[in-house]
């Protein structure tokens, strides 16, 4: 793909976990739930910019599942009542708050982790190793047919301890300064999204 191809020319791995490390707390400390579907969005629109695969099924189905599992805990207005169903606006609300943090964090990843990353050390190493393979999970989720999930899942983990997915030999790449710059704006982009939360 075109934009995957200029993506991961002007990125260097290690500049883009680093971005990833930057962004991270502007999601955390975020504690006003309209501005963290904003921090969502233009993630999502990143990950598409980018030409990473994100399904919009699966990523829709992720939030609508914890939002509707946050509502078994009925708290706040009663938005809605129907025999023992009751949609609450701050059960909803925390719902929805949880769904898209933990999207924009899937988000995160999807862009600042790539297979080429190489963290120095022994602690570095396993933990760029296990965020490699994540990635690598990440990218293959998009084999699963639906037709037999369970068996896919296992049939993808025992490919995954087969060890056919040693860490790719690549030449080091410095990132361009187009790369940094774009860097900035998503960083500052994504703070500004956060201060506002707590200004308004």
């Amino acid at each position: 793909m075109k934009r995957l191809k200029i993506y991961e020319n002007i990125f260097s791995a290690g500049v883009l976990f680093i971005a990833g490390l930057l962004i991270l707390p502007s999601v955390l400390f975020n504690l006003h739930t309209g501005y963290r579907v904003l921090q969502f969005l233009f993630f999502w629109f990143l990950v598409w910019l980018s030409g990473r695969k994100s399904s919009p099924v699966f990523t829709l189905l992720a939030i609508a599942g914890i939002a509707a599992f946050n509502l078994i805990v009925p708290y706040g207005r009663v938005l809605f009542s129907a025999g023992l169903l009751k949609i609450t606006s701050g059960a909803l609300k925390a719902g929805i708050h949880r769904a898209v943090t933990f999207e924009a964090l899937v988000m995160i990843s999807k862009l600042s982790i790539r297979q080429d990353l190489k963290i120095p050390g022994a602690f570095g190493g396993l933990l760029g190793e296990s965020l490699r393979i994540f990635s690598v999970m990440m990218s293959m989720k998009f084999r699963l047919t639906g037709k037999n999930i369970f068996v896919e899942i296992d049939n993808l983990l025992l490919e995954l301890s087969g060890g056919e997915f040693a860490a790719p030999e690549v030449a080091a790449q410095r990132t361009k300064p187009a790369g940094f710059l774009a860097i900035a704006v998503v960083v500052l982009v994504s703070w500004f999204l956060c201060i506002a939360g707590y200004l308004t």
